[in-house]
């Protein structure tokens, strides 16, 4: 046997994810000290309760309370606690005492990144977080090493599998958006307050991390532009259906042209176009599809969540960091010297479709032609179907070409003041092109 030399290993956390990385640390050593070239040794597990209820069977005397106890002298420290505080203090003190750190937190990451980062840049250590942005698919390192000699030009991704997977059930069964989120509940894709999934939140998060990564920015999370999909019924996703688009809760990150080049993060629920690769992710899976300027396009597509599945990048991250530390040497540091201003969301220009309900009578399908034509928002294509018993009403969905948000945003308000317009239904940005 290789007479591996033994590398430390902290764990601080044992839910979900937690205990199957301890459960695999544990089970599969051997050959993960063959593709480290270092013996990995769990030194303990550090916990807020000894005596919770574990999914693993772990051995009793790996757990501790003390988490600064078992972080100093660990040469990796492995952050699956979730949230601020402590996590933020214990990967600070993992940092400072010399380990490399290992986390899947995205709501710190998002929020206090740049703190993190630049104390591991400041004493050499490194910060892995593969599993902090889409679980078990790989994009942090596609992103941070395999395009850092390229220029990412956009990210598209569907990057919460709650929201996909009750839209996917709204798109597929017809079902309604508090039917399927009970049923999400029930089978554990969705919190009993599912506010960070429903609202945004998360995929806003997750935004954040890919956006600073591919354009070697600091993104922070209050300049993320988010909206939920709480707003999406059964009458929208039927009019997506018949228009040949599905809806989809999408994290879009760009770089915007101009005479001085900027960024774009935003989360929204978008129409894509059937034929498109994002259309066909079902379920809880995600997917990112990214455009570079010389790679082209790819997309990585897989489990966006699930224990088992987030502890594969997890432990990915782990045999990184070992082999780093046998090779020696300082920690890379993340790349934000280009240092690119972010624009509010009213300076992106996209597609829309517009649905409206007006009075069923001449002149009226004139009149919101030329507000739309004031607003400066060209029409790209118009459907008129009668509504209600009486035909008295009719519902407009207008497609249109490229608007700018400000603009789209103006001149929807003053269709809503017209006096044909009855209700704005809805007003979804096509994305996907």
């Amino acid at each position: 046997m290789t007479d591996y030399r033994k590398l430390r290993v902290a764990l601080l956390g044992a839910g979900a994810v937690g205990s199957q990385v301890a459960a695999l640390l544990l089970r599969h050593g051997d050959e993960l000290a063959d593709r480290a070239g270092a013996s990995l040794e769990l030194a303990g597990i550090a916990v807020r309760d000894l005596e919770a209820p574990r999914e693993t069977d772990l051995p009793k005397e790996l757990f501790t309370t003390d988490a600064e106890s078992l972080i100093v002298g660990a040469d990796i420290v492995i952050e699956l606690m979730g949230g601020i505080e402590p996590a933020r203090t214990n990967i600070l003190q993992a940092i400072n005492s010399g380990a490399d750190v290992v986390t899947a937190n995205k709501a710190l990451l998002a929020t206090h990144g740049p703190e993190i980062f630049d104390a591991a840049d400041q004493v050499g250590a490194q910060v892995y977080y593969e599993a902090a942005a889409a679980g078990a698919i790989p994009i942090i390192r596609p992103l941070r090493d395999s395009l850092a000699g390229d220029r990412v030009q956009r990210i598209m991704g569907i990057v919460n599998g709650t929201t996909n997977y009750i839209l996917d059930r709204m798109d597929t069964e017809g079902a309604e958006f508090l039917d399927v989120l009970a049923d999400a509940q029930a089978l554990g894709y969705a919190e009993s307050d599912p506010t960070a999934d429903v609202d945004g939140y998360d995929a806003a998060q997750k935004a954040a991390i890919l956006a600073s990564l591919a354009f070697h920015t600091t993104v922070p999370l209050d300049s993320v532009h988010r909206e939920g999909i709480t707003r999406i019924d059964k009458t929208m996703m039927d009019a997506a259906r018949h228009a040949g688009y599905v809806i989809k809760l999408l994290a879009v990150c760009e770089r915007i042209a101009g005479d001085q080049e900027s960024i774009s993060v935003r989360v929204y629920p978008a129409l894509v176009d059937r034929s498109h690769p994002l259309a066909s992710v079902h379920g809880a899976n995600n997917a990112v599809f990214v455009q570079a300027e010389a790679a082209g396009n790819l997309m990585f597509y897989g489990a966006g969540a699930g224990g088992v599945q987030t502890a594969s990048a997890v432990l990915g991250d782990v045999v990184s960091a070992a082999r780093r530390h046998i090779a020696g040497g300082v920690g890379v540091g993340e790349s934000t010297r280009a240092n690119m201003p972010i624009v509010p969301i009213g300076h992106v220009t996209t597609r829309y479709q517009i649905t409206l309900e007006v009075a069923d009578q001449p002149g009226v399908l004139a009149t919101v032609a030329g507000i739309l034509s004031e607003g400066r928002v060209s029409i790209a294509t118009v459907e008129q179907t009668v509504t209600g018993e009486d035909a008295v009403t009719a519902r407009l969905v207008i497609g249109t070409h490229k608007a700018l948000e400000n603009d789209l945003s103006e001149t929807v308000d003053r269709l809503a003041a017209s006096g044909v317009v009855q209700r704005v239904v809805s007003v979804l940005r096509v994305e996907g092109d």
